[in-house]
């Protein structure tokens, strides 16, 4: 409500102590004493209950403290007396009755101030959201989703605050922010990062992520799928005072830390690209590696309002790009907030005051259409959503389990953290996760390597990222029903490539995939597992250049080596044409090379037909095996 701020030249009643005593409390009221404005207006209405001003000025009032239950009186009484001097009135007064979930009055009111005039297109449609929402949440109490929540127990939840869950695509690692008593801190308290893991599907007592956590606030955040990556809101001054070398941009700013082993590296801001001067929070990281999600909003003297989701790519090069609102039905004139892109890559989920919904913030998904735009927002029903506000949903990779926090009754205290089975229609696509270690051939080290999954049939990497660095662990989240091409990659070692198939994985369990790498010598041997021809051909299919292009960078990279390659086939035909088979393959492969700028001085072929077979030529397994094609390091 607007207007009621400041004395008027002239009032709707004439008697003069009761304006006095109403004027005395505009005074209150912009000196922000909020408390002692009510207390005054309230002795204005008792009385001259017919003073129309007091009554509208103190339902404002309330309604600013957040107490909408104790504005609806004022409020009526005021539409009473007139019920067209304030049209927005009415507009008020359904708001109030729509965050009590009092839909049928909410209802009444909203449909009375639709006709009048409107001058400001963003309450008109405010109107509109508050009535379709009335009409939906109507229909919704009458068709409740399966919903029946767990507490995740004393270990995780505590008599604190727990709240902004998130999960790593094994289920293993739950990270999530607290609320703790700081007496360094501002007010005594302050936002903090917990760990908790799972052991034999129990979760452990969660402790305090001590490299990240400070005296000032940590929250809302997000985990790359493996774990290994963690982007997260803090409110840093320009000089880093509070964090080191964690330096703000903007009022509130995303950071990011690696984990390195069982530790995390110093946390740093993001960067200018995402950054603002505007408030940055709540990301979320898409699995491919490559996409960040988050919240950016405007702040204004009644706090956060105008709220959007926003992503920006990450390059080859490891700069973001200028962050875009996503395109598509998702952001609206009001308040989107706690995104979470799911390892599908293909749904959203999101929590919005924009849509039609059950009051205050409901959780939504959306699903991407082809032409890369999200699609109409889908509300997850109630008693999921409710007339509070609901939003942090996280929803485990395999979409059957979604986590989020809540003040409901039987909990440890405050805010806890639950978990319940997501019913079918909320679900993303179904997706599975490999998950292996890099080490060294020889000496079994551990390594930290770069790596790539690549969808088969379109070629394209639909993920990009490297091992940890201190265990060399690696956990990719893809959508099954596809065939993939693994490659790794480091510095002075041989790249290795893998090639699966997840079109008909069903299993519960993840596609383990541990990788040797072999170092740059002499004698090193691999197979290329991603180069395929034509069924009893020589001519290379589209799908071998992306490997082959890699083994040209390693090749040119190392102008010093000079290497073999073989064709080998299986025995299902005479031993000449075989011969001649491989022969022919193997200069097929030279051939490409050269044509990506490697010195053909380097290079050597050789067919060796089906007289080195590495697998049994009485299965097809086997026979798939030993048609293969190998890359020797020759001197």
């Amino acid at each position: 409500m607007v207007g009621f701020a400041q004395p008027k030249p002239s009032y709707s009643i004439k008697d003069k102590k009761a304006i006095k005593a109403y004027e005395e409390a505009l005074k209150s009221y912009n000196m922000r004493e909020l408390k002692t404005t009510v207390t005054q207006l309230q002795a204005v209405v008792q009385d001259a209950p017919d003073f129309m001003e007091a009554q509208f000025m103190l339902a404002q009032v309330h309604d600013e403290m957040g107490n909408t239950h104790e504005a609806i009186v004022p409020l009526t009484k005021a539409l009473e007396i007139n019920a067209s001097f304030f049209p927005e009135g009415w507009l008020m007064l359904a708001e109030c009755y729509f965050a009590e979930g009092n839909y049928v009055e909410a209802e009444k009111a909203v449909s009375t101030y639709m006709p009048f005039p409107k001058n400001d297109i963003k309450l008109e449609k405010r109107a509109q959201i508050i009535l379709s929402s009335c009409v939906y949440a109507k229909e919704a109490l009458q068709r409740p989703v399966p919903f029946e929540p767990i507490n995740l127990g004393p270990s995780v939840n505590t008599a604190a605050d727990e709240y902004y869950p998130c999960i790593t695509a094994d289920e293993k690692t739950l990270l999530f922010t607290r609320l703790v008593n700081d007496e360094r801190a501002w007010q005594g308290k302050q936002e903090d990062f917990y760990l908790a893991t799972k052991e034999s599907d129990k979760w452990s007592t969660a402790v305090p992520v001590q490299s990240i956590n400070t005296v000032q606030n940590e929250g809302a955040p997000t985990l790359s799928a493996d774990g290994i990556t963690l982007i997260f809101t803090a409110c840093e001054t320009a000089d880093g005072m509070w964090g080191g070398d964690r330096q703000g941009v903007g009022s509130c700013d995303l950071f990011f830390s690696m984990k390195n082993g069982s530790g995390w590296t110093p946390a740093k801001n993001i960067g200018q690209g995402i950054n603002t001067g505007s408030w940055e929070s709540q990301p979320s990281y898409s699995t491919d590696g490559r996409t960040l999600y988050f919240v950016r909003g405007k702040r204004s003297a009644q706090g956060i309002r105008e709220q959007d989701i926003y992503f920006s790519y990450l390059s080859k090069e490891g700069k973001w790009s200028a962050p875009e609102k996503v395109p598509g039905k998702i952001n609206t004139p009001f308040e989107e907030e706690s995104v979470m892109i799911h390892p599908d890559g293909n749904t959203l989920y999101f929590s919005s005051n924009g849509h039609p919904g059950m009051g205050g913030l409901d959780i939504f998904m959306s699903r991407r259409n082809p032409d890369g735009s999200w699609g109409t927002p889908i509300n997850l029903g109630y008693p999921i959503n409710t007339f509070e506000d609901e939003n942090s949903l996280q929803v485990t990779a395999n979409g059957k389990i979604a986590l989020f926090a809540s003040e409901r009754k039987g909990g440890q205290g405050g805010l806890d953290l639950y978990q319940f089975e997501l019913h079918e229609k909320a679900r993303p696509n179904q997706v599975t996760y490999v998950q292996g270690v890099i080490s060294d051939k020889l000496s079994y080290k551990k390594l930290e390597a770069h790596f790539e999954l690549i969808d088969l049939e379109t070629g394209k990497v639909v993920v990009e990222s490297y091992s940890n660095q201190g265990n060399g662990e690696f956990l990719i989240c893809i959508p099954t029903g596809k065939d993939y091409a693994l490659n790794v990659n480091k510095e002075g070692y041989l790249f290795h490539s893998e090639n699966f198939s997840l079109k008909n994985y069903t299993s519960t369990q993840p596609y383990r995939l541990d990788i040797q790498l072999q170092k740059l010598r002499a004698g090193a041997t691999i197979v290329l597992n991603n180069v395929f021809f034509e069924s009893n051909s020589f001519e290379l299919l589209p799908s071998s250049k992306v490997e082959l292009n890699k083994l040209a960078d390693l090749l040119k990279a190392n102008p010093d080596r000079k290497v073999e390659i073989g064709g080998h086939t299986d025995d299902v035909v005479k031993d000449d044409a075989n011969l001649l088979l491989s022969e022919n393959r193997a200069k097929a492969v030279v051939e490409y090379l050269v044509k990506q700028g490697v010195s053909a001085d380097k290079l050597t072929s050789k067919g060796y037909g089906e007289t080195t077979p590495i697998a049994d030529n009485t299965t097809e397994a086997g026979r798939a095996k030993n048609r293969r094609t190998e890359f020797k390091i020759i001197e």
